[in-house]
């Protein structure tokens, strides 16, 4: 089945009055749990954006204690982490908000992992995010993107320091 295009269904739900819109939108809410949790950021958390960061990290944070030892458990669980992150800073459309949740998932990596793993890919979810934050970076308006190179740079010392296997 052939779906009509984005403009096509912004005229037709022109069309509808406030009782069907609610009812489209609560049927989407079902089906998927993206959308239902999409829903519940535009409805309760669009207007504090910070708040909802803090509450993203607040609630990441347990699973950043409960890591396992094990290189194999832990890169699952960090992956678990950085896909639940990837999906509210979609929800944000913020990337100065994504840029402060990547800041802080590497912070807690290099307070959280065992950092002499010789796990080549334990090791690469951490320079990947470090990749990831110099491309958003450069998205940013130029004062903010000196704030955030300080911080980068913060970051790339600090794990330095704490990692023997990065290196700047």
């Amino acid at each position: 089945m052939i779906s009509s295009s984005l403009q096509e269904q912004k005229k037709e739900l022109k069309h509808l009055d406030q009782s069907e819109l609610v009812e489209l939108c609560l049927r989407m809410a079902r089906y998927k749990k993206e959308n239902k949790e999409l829903l519940n950021f535009l409805l309760f958390h669009q207007h504090d954006v910070d708040a909802y960061v803090e509450a993203i990290k607040s609630a990441i944070q347990p699973d950043f204690l409960d890591l396992k030892s094990q290189s194999y458990y832990c890169l699952k669980s960090l992956r678990k982490i950085l896909r639940k992150i990837s999906r509210q800073a979609k929800y944000m459309q913020s990337t100065e908000k994504e840029m402060d949740l990547l800041l802080w998932f590497c912070h807690q990596y290099l307070e959280q992992v065992d950092l002499e793993s010789k796990h080549k890919a334990l090791q690469q979810i951490f320079i990947r995010q470090v990749e990831k934050l110099h491309k958003l970076n450069s998205k940013l308006h130029e004062e903010l993107q000196f704030d955030y190179q300080q911080e980068i740079d913060n970051l790339h010392k600090l794990a330095s320091r704490s990692a023997s296997w990065y290196h700047l």
